[in-house]
């Protein structure tokens, strides 16, 4: 996994709407890409042998710095990002309404973490429910629950709905290709997923029952399959382009970012490094670790510093043996470097 880094000025019509916010502004100072080419190094020497990834755009003058610009990386749990811009563009649309009931059984069950989950019936009995479609929206952006987000995504038409939505909205190199259901149990080599391994531990159980080896077969498999990924260049074209209000209604825009401020995962990552009053819209993603070797760790969103401007952050760290908490420091390092260099440290 090679690093590479690359400055470049991103361009597109959004960005004139990204600088527009409440209240008084100071005036930011240039993005330092020269620090961030001095202090990003030791960072990536740190996530060895993970090859880590990370992007930053100004909202304001649309400067734009990337560190490993070159490759693919899994999008994990952060999927659920486009999937709802792409639900809310339907909303927009009259096609959906947040408070209309979305029924699902028990097929539609997806693998954990999941509070609908925890709530069903154990063993599953043929239950069926429904849930208003604003609460599948924030369990999924807000706690990361794959049968919220899987059923969601099956009421606008499935994974391929959201990609052609993407695809017309010019975001190009960020794909929604698999339900959670699919790519979950996939890259651990397990067969389809089935409704009895709900729970945690019955999950695992089921996914201990294959062989090692063939488990990691399976997840690096999984680090080089181009489905369900993003560049750094798409995360942050999407960032921006929501930000700016080019993807949703200026109510729909205004709730994504609501809900995604409200993410509850990904706590120890990009929004611990940022300084006091920066608020931060961000989904994060993250795969089981096993056999020692987390396959993605990922954190992206739009900051808002207090009294100032914003910006747009992606990080990835894929094939990842460090611990949890050592994965958090290192997007946390990341934001640090990063908002001292656009004068907010």
């Amino acid at each position: 996994m090679s690093i590479s880094r690359r400055a470049a000025l991103a361009t597109g019509a959004a960005l004139a709407l990204a600088s527009c916010g409440r209240g008084a502004r100071r005036k930011s100072r240039p993005l330092d890409t020269k620090s961030l080419d001095r202090g990003f190094p030791a960072l990536a020497d740190r996530a060895r042998p993970g090859a880590f990834a990370v992007g930053v755009m100004d909202l304001e003058t649309s400067v734009t710095w990337y560190w490993n610009i070159d490759r693919p990386f899994a999008l994990q749990g952060a999927f659920v990002a486009p999937l709802a811009a792409a639900a809310l563009a339907e909303v927009d649309a009259g096609r959906m309404a947040l408070n209309e009931p979305v029924r699902f059984t028990d097929a539609d069950l997806s693998p954990p973490p999941s509070a609908i989950d925890a709530k069903w019936p154990t063993p599953p009995d043929g239950h069926d429910a429904t849930i208003p479609a604003s609460t599948l929206f924030t369990l999924a952006l807000q706690d990361g629950d794959n049968t919220a987000a899987d059923v969601l995504m099956r009421r606008i038409g499935g994974p391929s709905a959201v990609t052609a939505w993407l695809q017309m909205k010019t975001i190009t190199e960020l794909r929604v290709d698999r339900y959670a259901r699919e790519f979950e149990v996939e890259m651990e080599g397990m067969p389809t997923f089935r409704p009895d391994w709900k729970d945690p531990a019955a999950f695992a159980a089921a996914r201990d029952q294959i062989p090692a080896p063939d488990r990691q077969t399976a997840m690096d498999a999984y680090l080089s399959d181009p489905r369900d990924t993003t560049t750094l260049p798409g995360a942050l074209n999407f960032l921006s382009k929501l930000a700016g209000g080019a993807l949703l209604s200026p109510a729909s825009t205004a709730l994504m970012l609501k809900w995604m401020e409200g993410e509850r995962a990904g706590a120890g990552r990009l929004r611990a490094g940022l300084p006091k009053g920066a608020r931060l819209s961000h989904t994060a993603g993250t795969s089981a670790t096993d056999l020692g070797f987390t396959a993605a760790t990922n954190d992206m969103g739009v900051v808002t510093f207090e009294g100032g401007g914003r910006l747009a952050i992606a990080g990835f760290l894929a094939g990842s043996t460090a611990t949890e908490a050592q994965r958090d420091a290192l997007f946390a390092d990341a934001a640090r470097l990063i908002a001292k260099a656009a004068g907010y440290g």
